[in-house]
């Protein structure tokens, strides 16, 4: 029976280009995650957005001498050019800026208030002293305390170790706006109650199995410190206004409480514009339904535990099945970054590579256990042998030999033991393949594929049709066709990886069942249409 399965992905700040680590980190996986239980005839619902309010966004508007709003229109359509060339295959791709995601965060916000976990307090805030006025966290850069003392850690987070931070926290705090020192005054603000959530999450984290190492175990040591409560409303002019705001003027819902509950605004919105409002609650009330969130692991904290927190906090909606945050890409060690410049923009690449080629060298390299150094030279290399070489000659010769003898191709066969042991090693693969799917280890997945890919070129080898043709038509038919099944039965496992060029092969190819994940009957007789070349070499 299908399953329903929610694939939350994470909300890209529109304030700038993204690149290869952010594909890589995010995007691509949860695209070839959800395209998989597609196949599989799963009900799959895969949302994200543009963050629009989000620290990064004002930082650049400043710098530019523009509006936010500026900022966002700009890089919302971008993201969306990505998205098309890409073929990522959203269900619902929005904004924190609609009605609808503001409705939807005021209306938890009361909720979980109601429920006794937001509470006003005071707090010390970083202010600067020449621009008189308040900075947000992302405003202000400092040393982690930590024992690496990474020199540019943010007001929020460590992107070294992953340490979520207060301002105050950071060695030396400077401000992003004026580069001085940033002071510390006292503020009153909104507080979420992690204290009060602390032993209901190490509960809830300790009952789940299957999680990547490098999340479970951060996320278990950092509840076992001991969640401290956050401030989850800063003094700011751009962002969710506060409901029944008690605070005053000048003060908004803080991005990082705010954000994640895009993905519920997301799905709600998605019902809405289907014209079934309730069918998100197919996702998010369903016990039996699964939720899984694709992130890059610097968001480990606020996926694995504050989100989660919310929830519980929250009441009565699903929380996350898996968290499979990836590690970083670097690039000559560096972790890949627009803002510092490391790597060229995801634009110059979809400028120079054919988008499943990009897709295919990508997902070759995740960073799922540990952070992936990629270099231009390496992925030419797999689009030169294993695209082109491999697969796209494999395509190709098959293609080319049934094709210009056809007249002499005889369907009058019986396949042999070799046939049928290689259309067996499809159904190995496509099971093989699923499990490692399904246990999100997505690079091991594509080398299964690519396995058996091998496998039909060292069949084709030794069988040798274009010489078989020669003496026996019948025999010669018999192994085209074979290779022919074993070709639409690699379109279907590469679909989620490559879909647009496993769809021209799968169309090219005449069947009598038409099967999105399993090996197809092969019409006998038919015709082949002539593709061409899958892929281009790179010099």
């Amino acid at each position: 029976m299908s399953k329903n399965v929610l694939v939350c992905v994470a909300w890209p700040y529109a304030s700038g280009s993204r690149h290869l680590g952010h594909i890589g980190g995010a995007y691509l996986p949860a695209d070839i995650f959800a395209r998989y239980h597609r196949a599989v005839g799963n009900n799959v619902l895969m949302v994200s957005g543009s963050d629009v309010h989000g620290t990064p966004i004002t930082v650049r508007a400043d710098a530019e001498g523009v509006q936010p709003i500026d900022i966002v229109n700009k890089y919302h359509n971008e993201f969306l050019g990505y998205w098309e060339k890409l073929g990522i295959s959203w269900d619902n791709y929005t904004t924190t800026m609609t009605d609808n995601h503001k409705e939807v965060t005021q209306e938890m916000f009361l909720k979980i208030k109601e429920n006794g976990f937001i509470e006003k307090n005071k707090s010390i805030q970083a202010f600067d002293p020449q621009e008189k006025k308040f900075l947000p966290d992302r405003y202000v850069e400092g040393t982690c305390p930590c024992p690496v003392a990474y020199s540019e850690a943010r007001g929020d987070q460590c992107d070294s170790c992953g340490k979520t931070l207060d301002p105050e926290e950071l060695i030396n705090p400077i401000s992003k706006i004026s580069g001085n020192k940033a002071e510390f005054k006292e503020t009153e603000h909104y507080f979420l109650k992690l204290s009060a959530l602390n032993e209901r999450l190490s509960d809830w984290l300790n009952s789940k199995e299957g999680w990547r190492p490098h999340v479970i175990n951060f996320s278990k040591s950092f509840v076992e410190e001991g969640l401290q409560d956050r401030a989850i409303t800063r003094d700011l002019d751009w962002g969710i206004d506060i409901p029944e705001n008690e605070l005053g003027d000048g003060k908004k819902i803080y991005v990082w409480f705010e954000a994640v509950i895009g993905y519920l605004s997301a799905a709600k919105e998605w019902a809405i514009n289907n014209g079934t409002p309730d069918a998100w609650k197919d996702f998010w009330m369903n016990e039996d339904a699964e939720s899984y969130y694709f992130v890059g692991k610097d968001n480990v904290p606020f996926h694995a535990i504050i989100w989660p927190a919310m929830l519980l906090a929250y009441g009565d909606l699903n929380l996350p099945t898996n968290v499979p945050a990836n590690q970083y890409i670097l690039i000559k060690g560096e972790k890949a970054s627009a803002s510092r410049g490391v790597g060229k923009t995801l634009n110059d690449y979809l400028d120079e590579w054919n988008p499943d080629s990009l897709r295919y060298a990508l997902a070759s390299i995740l960073p799922e256990q540990n952070d992936s150094e990629i270099s231009e030279d390496e992925m030419i290399r797999r689009n030169n042998e294993e695209l082109v070489a491999a697969w796209g000659n494999l395509v190709q010769r098959v293609f080319s030999q049934y094709i210009n003898n056809y007249e002499k191709l005889d369907f009058d066969f019986e396949l042999n033991e070799i046939d049928k042991k290689i259309i067996d090693e499809a159904s190995v693969c496509f099971e093989k393949t699923s499990e490692l799917i399904e246990k999100v280890e997505l690079k091991s997945s594509l080398q299964s594929v690519m396995g058996y890919v091998n496998k039909i070129n060292a069949y084709l080898n030794e069988t040798e049709p274009w010489k078989i043709i020669k003496e026996d038509n019948a025999r010669a038919t018999a192994i085209l066709h074979t290779s022919l099944t074993a070709i639409d039965a690699c379109a279907s496992l590469f679909t989620p990886f490559m879909p647009t060029t496993s769809e021209v092969v799968k169309n090219a190819i005449e069947k009598n069942t038409n099967n999105n994940w399993s090996v197809n009957d092969i019409k006998k007789g038919a015709p082949l249409e002539n593709i061409g070349h899958l892929f281009k070499k790179f010099d």
